[in-house]
């Protein structure tokens, strides 16, 4: 049994070395950035009419969460095209910025969150105060994945991996907007 001897000498740490080169699946990681990056935009994209007429109006920090979260992507996009362009220096120094990027995504989204809830408080369209568990329960997630990332930086493969789940957490709205359009709610 080939994890016996891994078992009996294991001490407490994150994650162990993989046997793959990290190279190997530098091409995987784009085309799961480019798979969640049609679904976040399907999702917007099909919802952007009605966002920009709303009744009542959003409020500002929605705009700014807004901007705040396509940077955010903008500059995953752009890591991991520095990786695939083998430019790792590169992709070192802009990863220091998008720590702190990510600790202002962790003010942003539960501010725009709580915003959206007081403006649409006594509206009938407005989803249960209960869903806020799921804006915190995304953005802890990202924040946790992205901490756990950091901690892993010399190990490539498990970086990009935990990287690039730490922006899946994050995807829940823009998905969901995606299936409402496919499946409204009868309400």
């Amino acid at each position: 049994m080939a994890t016996a001897p891994l078992v009996r000498n294991s001490k407490t740490r994150l994650h162990d070395r993989g046997t793959w080169s990290s190279r190997d699946d530098r091409i995987a990681s784009a085309v799961w950035l480019g798979v969640f990056l049609v679904g976040t935009i399907a999702g917007f994209g099909v919802d952007i009419r009605g966002f920009l007429h709303s009744n009542p109006p959003w409020p500002q920090v929605v705009y700014y969460h807004a901007a705040v979260f396509i940077v955010w992507v903008l500059l995953l996009t752009t890591q991991v095209l520095f990786v695939v362009g083998d430019r790792v220096a590169w992709h070192r120094n802009l990863g220091w910025f998008m720590v702190g990027w990510a600790c202002l995504m962790a003010v942003m989204g539960p501010w725009a969150a709580i915003a959206s809830f007081v403006v649409n408080l006594h509206t009938p369209a407005n989803d249960p105060p209960p869903f806020f568990s799921v804006n915190i329960v995304d953005i802890a997630g990202f924040l946790i994945l992205v901490a756990w990332a950091i901690a892993l930086r010399k190990n490539p493969a498990a970086h990009k991996r935990l990287m690039l789940l730490a922006t899946v957490s994050l995807a829940d709205p823009g998905f969901a907007r995606f299936s409402e359009f496919f499946l409204p709610n009868p309400a």
